[in-house]
């Protein structure tokens, strides 16, 4: 792809949050504790907890010394005021180890994006690389939602504890495998 002279210069950014945003816990390997799930529960669901974690994502090309490249930051994050746990629930490890697979499954996803993304060479994207990049956000996020789905459906959310544990050690061999894509 030809960029003009003003495109080489134009650095685009959206969706970025930094790491800097007190109301979100971003991905590390430190797990979350009850703690974290500060929203009032939901006293219609039929479920004992619920995480809300999503990814966030900004990216800018830039001109250095005469090298177009693509730079990227992508984030996984927990949203505390989002998730929630019933209060009869707050002892059960067991449970919280069900809301964190979900954390890591972001974590994945975003892993995944990163990984996408560094294989990206600028000349290749189209004259629109918003239209590009938001493409393949928007497939990571169909994936992540239709894998968080499937967790639930196959664990029967977290009742099933063979498939629980099958999930668990499904999501820790990826986590590994995209390990050189984390944050």
């Amino acid at each position: 792809m030809k960029f003009s002279f003003t495109i080489l210069f134009l650095i685009v950014f959206f969706g970025a949050t930094g790491q800097q945003d007190p109301d979100k816990i971003f991905w590390e390997v430190n797990e979350l504790t009850w703690e974290d799930f500060r929203a009032e529960p939901d006293r219609n669901s039929t479920y004992q907890a619920n995480t809300s974690a999503g990814l966030s994502y900004s990216w800018g090309i830039r001109n250095e010394n005469g090298v177009v490249t693509l730079k990227y930051e992508v984030l996984s994050y927990f949203n505390p005021n989002g998730s929630w746990v019933v209060p009869e629930s707050r002892g059960s490890e067991y449970l919280l180890s069900h809301e964190q697979l979900h954390f890591d499954i972001t974590e994945l996803h975003a892993r995944k994006l990163r990984k996408k993304l560094a294989a990206i060479k600028v000349d290749q994207l189209s004259k629109d690389p918003r239209k590009d990049l938001n493409k393949l956000y928007e497939n990571i996020e169909k994936e992540r939602d239709a894998m968080q789905l499937k967790y639930d459906k196959e664990t029967n959310h977290s009742l099933n504890r063979e498939a629980e544990a099958h999930w668990q050690n499904f999501v820790k061999k990826e986590l590994i495998k995209f390990e050189n894509y984390n944050s």
